[in-house]
């Protein structure tokens, strides 16, 4: 099988991807930093917990502060990396309300007092971005919109 579209999405997913990354991104952009009430609410068994929070740690996106010396006990904190993902959440989680439920579970009130609707714009003319405004360039060598040159 010839190798896979190079594409970042699919890269940030290997780090991102799995249930218990998001959900503990979710805690964690919700104030929620320790690990018993991270693994509470997520529901994530311990053992998995603790290589996922590893493995947000070794990629930069959350940092792992110590609270208390006796006993050493420690927080997670996103890094610059990890509040680059908080609109990424906040997305999905606008695309599952309108989607998937009638009532929200939460919801996101805004500085202005509205409930956040999150939207994605053009940070050069403020335009919000959608599908018929948008056109893809290819950079990856070798590869085309449609797939591989040539296949």
């Amino acid at each position: 099988m010839k190798d896979a579209r190079p594409c970042s999405i699919a890269d940030t997913l290997a780090l991102v991807g799995e249930k218990y990354a998001l959900l503990v991104l979710r805690e964690v952009f919700l104030g929620v930093r320790r690990f018993d009430r991270i693994a509470r609410n997520t529901g994530a068994p311990r053992d998995v917990l603790t290589a996922r929070l590893r493995r947000l740690v070794d990629a930069g996106i959350l940092e792992k502060v110590a609270y208390s010396e006796r006993p050493r006990r420690f927080e997670y904190r996103p890094t610059d990396a990890g509040r680059d993902l908080h609109p990424v959440l906040l997305t999905l989680m606008a695309w599952g309300d309108r989607h998937l439920t009638d009532e929200p579970p939460t919801v996101i009130e805004h500085s202005c007092g509205a409930s956040l609707r999150p939207v994605v714009v053009c940070g050069c003319c403020g335009e919000e971005a959608r599908g018929g405004t948008l056109t893809p360039h290819v950079r990856a060598p070798g590869w085309t919109t449609a797939g591989p040159v040539g296949a």
